[in-house]
């Protein structure tokens, strides 16, 4: 069931919003709350312009798309400026992450649009100038491909803490140390022309972004990498619920590490003993792939886990790098931070021998499905901090 709701034929569609949902019934209610209340659509009627809202509901077996549904019939009929607005909402039978990703970028996204956007339908976006603000600053740096904004941990909100929520928001800035924007899959804001050159085999599963960083930071394999094309906004800013149970951290560890193995075959292995002619064409060589042999990708994985031989080899890096990251803090910094990096390196340690094992099973669609439960008090707090840092 494919829904498309629409009151203005007026301006052309200059942004194009993909939200990927699975089973969200309990958050995208509140996601798309947050969004409609976005600056973005008044900008966009001042200037006779349209944004649209695709909501890629794969393989959901909820009530996702009817609240969707109703969502956007409602925000269509009251939106103050509803005439800057188009939605969709598309009820895919195939689950599966990059399949919806593949369709919103290639084949629903509006062909006028000049940026997509990509956003997961359990957050919350904070700044009311967050989509707006990603958009301008594509528009200004000509050499920038991808905008994104800063995600906030739900539990940096909070005033007291637990230990493992500290451990947390302590991982979370040694990895904001680098210097570098950091690009989340959550929420991101990237050239069209870039995208549409950009197909996920069905195999990557997680770390799409990884992916899509390695591309765009080097023009598709063809230059050094220039960490300056992904750019960090100002002004922009979304929240999300953070894993702090054991289990659930393991789960997101072990998924993120079969993905960072992929990105790491695909781009710094077999993408660059590619010849310049098939690099460049990046999604026709991927879609060429997919068509003559579903189970490409999977060959490549098999045969770099007979290579590696063991599980904390799977990538380069794979057990040092929060220690690459604790070296260049400073140093009362070092002291504070180590506690989380000797956590997360036993987390990770554990979760990479579970991605081993599921990878040499043949298992690369692998996303366990998370609850956001508390999206709306997450909405709450942020309106009421963001309405205390004004005031101050």
């Amino acid at each position: 069931m494919n829904t498309t709701i629409e009151v203005s034929t007026g301006g052309p569609v200059v942004l194009s919003i993909g939200i990927l949902a699975w089973n969200e019934e309990e958050s995208i209610a509140v996601a798309l709350e947050s969004l409609f209340e976005q600056t973005v659509f008044a900008e966009l009627a001042a200037r006779n312009l349209r944004a649209e809202i695709l909501v890629l509901a794969n393989g959901c077996t909820d009530r996702t798309v009817p609240i969707v549904s109703g969502v956007f019939e409602t925000q269509l009929k009251r939106h103050p400026f509803r005439k800057a607005l188009a939605c969709r909402v598309y009820d895919i039978q195939e689950r599966g992450r990059n399949h919806s990703w593949n369709l919103f970028v290639h084949e629903y996204s509006a062909r006028t649009a000049r940026c997509l956007y990509l956003m997961d339908g359990d957050i919350v976006l904070r700044h009311p100038q967050t989509i707006w603000n990603l958009f301008s600053a594509l528009e200004s740096n000509p050499q920038a491909s991808v905008a994104t904004d800063e995600a906030i941990k739900d539990i940096s909100l909070k005033s007291r803490r637990s230990w493992r929520e500290r451990i947390s928001l302590a991982t979370s800035r040694m990895n904001q140390s680098g210097g570098h924007a950091l690009m989340t899959g959550q929420l991101y804001c990237i050239r069209a022309s870039v995208a549409r050159n950009i197909y996920l085999p069905k195999d990557l599963t997680a770390c799409e972004d990884g992916l899509i960083r390695a591309l765009a930071c080097t023009e598709f394999l063809s230059r050094p990498m220039d960490p300056g094309r992904i750019v960090r906004v100002k002004d922009a800013s979304h929240v999300f619920e953070a894993y702090t149970g054991a289990a659930d951290v393991l789960k997101n560890q072990k998924r993120q590490i079969i993905g960072q193995t992929i990105v790491h075959i695909l781009a710094d292995q077999y993408l660059r003993e590619l010849p310049e002619v098939k690099r460049a064409p990046f999604a026709e060589t991927m879609r060429e792939n997919e068509a003559k042999d579903p189970a490409w990708l999977k060959r490549l994985i098999h045969a770099h886990l007979r290579r590696v031989r063991f599980f904390w080899r799977l990538f380069p890096g794979l057990l040092s790098y929060r220690f690459y990251r604790l070296a260049r803090l400073p140093g009362w910094e070092k002291v504070r931070a180590l506690p989380a990096s000797m956590a997360g390196f036993c987390v990770t340690l554990i979760a990479s021998g579970m991605a081993w094992r599921a990878l040499k099973r043949g298992s690369t669609d692998y996303w366990p499905l998370t609850r956001s439960n508390n999206l709306r008090e997450l909405k709450e707090n942020g309106e009421s901090e963001m309405a205390a840092s004004v005031t101050e």
